[in-house]
């Protein structure tokens, strides 16, 4: 089947799911994002992010580590999607969080099956919902950028090295699709 057989576009503010549960779904690591296009593309899970409205625009942020091969590629090619999972997927979600794309071949190692969506980003059929999103800015969060004690201890513990830095990844949303089967 082709993207427009499992897909259908709906708008940002169609988006049925509560905002807070769809977003909590990351910490689940039930949420993946992809940079590239079909003949070279990484995904990763995403453990932080959040939908919004920022300088007028419907935006996704998301906090990728430095070091992060799909943050190279979201930078090159200035694209990128979030796609959801039912449950069921939770297997495949957590290996592509447990290896880097980098140096080795793991979107050929997982057990889902790619598709391009008709703008050329990349996604899966087996996702139930996909976000795609246009690069916005790119930013460094530093540990004295927070003010809390709970999160500046989180962040100094979390950035021990450089290459550990968080960059905040803000993208408008340019399309988002929800599964066909899943609308009845």
């Amino acid at each position: 089947m082709n993207f427009d057989q499992l897909f259908r576009q709906i708008s940002p503010e169609e988006i049925s799911d509560n905002v807070f549960t769809l977003v909590g779904k990351l910490v689940g690591k039930d949420t993946v994002i992809t940079a590239g296009k079909e003949d070279h593309y990484n995904s990763m899970t995403g453990s932080v992010s959040g939908l919004g409205i920022l300088f007028k625009k419907l935006v996704t942020w998301c906090f990728f580590r430095a070091d992060r091969y799909t943050l190279e590629i979201i930078q090159k090619e200035r694209t990128y999607t979030l796609s959801y999972f039912p449950d069921e997927y939770k297997e495949q979600i957590l290996f592509l969080g447990s290896k880097s794309g980098r140096d080795r071949g793991k979107m050929k190692e997982v057990e889902l099956t790619s598709v391009p969506t008709p703008s050329g980003g990349m996604s899966f059929k087996e996702a139930s919902q996909i976000i795609e999103c246009k690069l916005t800015q790119i930013t460094t969060a530093y540990p004295d950028d927070f003010y809390t004690q709970e999160v500046r201890d989180f962040v100094n513990e979390a950035y021990k090295k450089a290459n550990y830095y968080r960059k905040m990844v803000f993208g408008e949303i340019t399309h988002v699709w929800v599964k066909k089967q899943a609308l009845s």
